[in-house]
């Protein structure tokens, strides 16, 4: 029982993370004109906060053996809700950008401890679920937002809103720690598989970072997740730019258009957990690539207004089985005894295109025009189709020589 109600507040936690994520994307077009900023100023704020988060994913591991999942999570909880309240009062771009680094590394440490719990405690359908409601929480963001813009004609209202309900966290998380502790302390989950749990890390023969980048294919993995997490993380942050400066849609509008995109990850995200038990990882990932092919040219086309929407809800629903579905391949990729490394190292790259594709595709438009944005991700987006394909392939011939042999 008690498995189940940690599952109900693990997937809340979640929710509450991606509510904190989408705010600045939709906030950013009511924000930089009052802030006296250049629109491109938005990628430095996303950059900062994406670094504390690799900071994070990096020193996570050993925090939390020491002081459990549960006070790690409380800890994130506290330092993003402190970061929240901060925008909350912030009237200046350098106030953001110093609220920037406790916003990352709090989620940082959300995210790499939920994903590392429910890892090895539940079976493998609710790590798919989990970003399902990641995703929930990153639809309602902007709706919320919208509101406020368009009621109370006010985007810190909304951090407050958010920063409280991150705050209320900490008090349910402080309320069941016996629950947590219990768990860790050696109790497997119903939910859990005796399978996923002989897969855990701490059972894994221990491998170096040096010999897993020896891996075949690893290298093309490592860019294909940095190719992945640039597009999403682009779209996330500068589509409702994009729709104002470019399309023209009016500021509240696109703010509330944006939650599409993010509805489209969640819902996604949602069938694939069901897609999964009649196709396999490689072929669901082809399909999501092409969906969101399908969206980019969509925003690229000269069509009227109303078919922007559903260019950025294809993009969301096409990017939402990709990462999930290309962790999983891991293990059947590179090897069990590998696996854990290179997952790591694959959200360590995922953290690494977070952090440094905004600010340097908001410079190249500062100087260009913002009208490339769908070219541009078009652009990443064969890439990473070309990486995919070469890992599979080296991948494949590096299993058929071991088979030989």
């Amino acid at each position: 029982m008690f498995t189940i109600l940690l599952l109900i507040l693990i997937y809340f936690s979640f929710i509450s993370l991606g509510l904190s994520d989408s705010q600045l994307g939709a906030a950013w077009p009511s924000m930089y004109g009052l802030l006296n900023v250049p629109l491109h100023y938005a990628g430095f704020i996303s950059m900062i906060s994406a670094g504390g988060t690799v900071v994070s994913a990096v020193f996570s591991g050993k925090i939390i053996k020491r002081f459990g999942t549960a006070a790690v999570v409380a800890s994130g909880f506290f330092l993003t809700g402190f970061a929240l309240t901060g925008f909350l009062f912030s009237n200046s771009f350098i106030a953001l950008c110093l609220f920037a680094v406790p916003l990352g590394l709090g989620g940082g440490a959300i995210d790499v401890s939920l994903n590392n719990y429910v890892a090895l405690h539940y079976k493998a359908r609710h790590m798919s679920w989990l970003h399902c409601f990641w995703g929930v929480g990153a639809s309602i963001g902007p709706i919320v937002m919208s509101a406020f813009l368009l009621y109370k004609n006010s985007w810190n209202l909304s951090y407050r809103t958010i920063g409280i309900i991150h705050f209320g966290i900490i008090v349910l998380l402080l309320l069941s720690s016996s629950l947590w502790k219990k768990s860790e302390q050696g109790s497997q989950g119903e939910l859990g598989s005796q399978s996923e749990q002989s897969n855990a890390p701490e059972k894994t023969r221990p491998v170096g970072i040096k010999s897993a980048f020896s891996v075949t294919g690893v290298k093309e993995a490592l860019l294909v997740f940095f190719c992945y997490c640039t597009i999403e993380t682009l779209t996330a942050l500068w589509g409702a730019s994009y729709l104002v400066t470019i399309k023209g849609i009016a500021k509240e509008t696109a703010a509330r258009w944006l939650a599409f995109y993010f509805i489209g990850i969640t819902s996604g995200r949602f069938i694939t957990g069901f897609i999964t038990m009649k196709l396999n990882n490689r072929q669901i990932v082809r399909i999501g690539q092409l969906i969101i092919a399908c969206g980019i040219v969509t925003l690229i086309l000269p069509l009227k207004s109303n078919f922007l929407l559903p260019g950025l809800f294809l993009i969301g629903l096409g990017c939402a089985p990709i990462f999930p579905s290309l962790l999983h391949e891991t293990p059947k990729n590179f090897g069990k005894e590998y696996s854990h490394i290179i997952i790591g190292l694959q959200m360590g790259c995922a953290y690494i295109g977070t952090s440094i594709m905004p600010p340097i595709f908001g410079l190249i438009t500062s100087v260009t025009s913002f009208s490339i944005f769908p070219v541009f991700i078009g652009a990443v987006l064969v890439v990473k189709v070309v990486l995919t394909e070469v890992m599979n392939r080296k991948v494949d011939k590096n299993k058929m020589g071991a088979i030989e042999c």
